[in-house]
């Protein structure tokens, strides 16, 4: 989960490396260009647009992407607790280029319009993350599995409306961080919609809550891919274990894997702790899940 233990957990990771925070700051936005910004952000194959969603509490706002020709399986992705900002849309984008409708949420609408990472940020370093972290904790506290429902449902009826979105296909749903738990809640809230959910780094997903995620499982109808980070996973070892006890009660399928070496925000490619290589392994599982499932 990320919190003030998971950022130290980060610093320390760049220490490791040999890497200090200046020299981090001079280097970052160089290395994340080039990672944020490959070829697939080119293309002119996908049709992308800023698009505002009503809901219950007012108007989402969002970025929704989606291949210039025929209907195409929906996704949601929720980004992490900094919100939706480039790397996000970015990922998006590469998920459209394989054949997805693909929208990408402000979770954050209801009280903050603009982006908690500047427009111009191509890493969040180790500096600005302590900045900035306060900011996100605040708004993320203004959610709530209600609020997480309620819009869910929203972005659901607002894909089913798209021409590029084939209802006759399943949708997948995506969360990072704290949003990995919303895939469990999208999908037991709507599991004749919801065909595929996928957690990366998520929080929260076992707790001793009685609306705990994990709980949620004999509800859901659609094959998961969580992906656990390895310091993650040495703060609540015991969470994998009853995630795949849970799955296997309900006769459910589930990828549950901590990826070792990776570091709790190890996938968006802004974060001061991005591991390309276990974040394209996690990426070509879900392309693999997406593929069965989705059609």
């Amino acid at each position: 989960m990320c919190d003030e233990l998971t950022m130290g957990d980060a610093d320390r990771y760049l220490h490791s490396t040999g890497i200090n925070r200046r020299t981090f700051n001079k280097m970052g936005a160089g290395l994340a260009m080039a990672a944020i910004i490959p070829s697939y952000a080119q293309t002119k194959d996908v049709v992308e647009q800023s698009v505002v969603i009503k809901t219950p509490d007012g108007e989402a706002d969002a970025y929704f992407v989606y291949p210039a020709k025929g209907s195409h399986a929906g996704v949601i992705l929720w980004p992490d607790i900094f919100g939706i900002r480039e790397s996000y849309r970015q990922m998006g984008k590469r998920l459209a280029t394989s054949g997805y409708s693909v929208l990408v949420v402000n979770p954050y609408y209801r009280t903050r319009q603009e982006q908690i990472v500047p427009e111009d940020v191509m890493v969040v370093d180790p500096e600005l993350r302590a900045q900035l972290f306060p900011v996100a904790r605040e708004q993320a506290a203004t959610l709530s599995p209600a609020t997480c429902v309620a819009d869910g449902r929203a972005f659901v009826a607002f894909l089913d409306q798209q021409p590029s979105v084939d209802t006759s296909r399943p949708l997948g749903v995506m969360g990072y961080c704290m949003t990995g738990s919303y895939t469990f809640r999208m999908a037991a809230d709507m599991p004749e919609r919801v065909g595929v959910g996928a957690s990366f780094h998520g929080g929260g997903l076992v707790t001793d809550q009685t609306d705990s995620p994990h709980l949620l499982i004999p509800k859901i109808d659609a094959g998961f891919l969580i992906a656990i980070a390895e310091n993650d996973d040495e703060r609540e070892p015991e969470a994998k274990t009853v995630l795949r006890e849970a799955f296997d009660a309900a006769v459910a399928e589930a990828e549950i894997e901590v990826y070792q070496g990776a570091m709790h925000g190890w996938c968006p490619p802004d974060s001061a702790v991005y591991n390309e290589a276990q974040a394209e392994r996690a990426w070509s599982r879900l392309l693999k899940l997406f593929g069965e499932r989705l059609g």
